[in-house]
């Protein structure tokens, strides 16, 4: 596939103005974070929060600012979050993807609004299921409760908190 890009709009929450810059984004779902050049943090006046230690895609560790509160909104969906400042073009990472309800569309290539809430986004607060008790049987493919073979955390979660407080 080849890359995929899509038009957003980033602002800064905390700005009276109520100024925006719409961007092309390189949408990268193997990236966790909005990344923004340097550029654009200044023109929005985001403040820098924290520092963040990053992995690049060619392996290297990189010391970089961590701007916030950002506002992101592509076609009927935004969200708020911060950006690492990091290379010179912004980049769409699966944080902000997952929480305005997005998917990237091989067929089209192209960010899409999930089909199934095109309407509004769509998020998971509370799991459905028993958090931690069952696992997946590889073999199977049955749920199975979880004992000391698996992950002991996840084991002595099931001993510590009974079903009734995870559901």
């Amino acid at each position: 596939m080849d890359l995929v890009k899509a038009e957003i709009e980033l602002s800064n929450p905390r700005d009276k103005n109520n100024r925006s810059i719409t961007t092309q984004s390189l949408v990268d779902t193997g990236s966790l974070h909005l990344c923004i050049p340097e550029h654009i943090a200044i023109q929005l006046e985001l403040d820098e929060l924290y520092k963040r230690e990053v992995t690049t895609a060619d392996g290297k560790k990189r010391l970089v600012p961590y701007m916030g509160s950002i506002s992101i909104k592509f076609e009927n969906r935004g969200c708020f979050t911060g950006a690492l400042v990091l290379g010179d073009e912004v980049l769409l990472g699966a944080v902000p993807m997952e929480d305005m309800d997005l998917l990237v569309s091989p067929a089209k290539q192209a960010l899409i609004v999930n089909p199934e809430s095109p309407n509004i986004a769509m998020s998971i607060a509370k799991s459905h299921r028993t958090l931690g008790c069952s696992s997946l049987d590889n073999r199977s493919g049955q749920e199975r409760p979880v004992n000391d073979n698996d992950h002991p955390t996840a084991s002595q979660n099931c001993r510590k908190y009974p079903k009734t407080m995870l559901h």
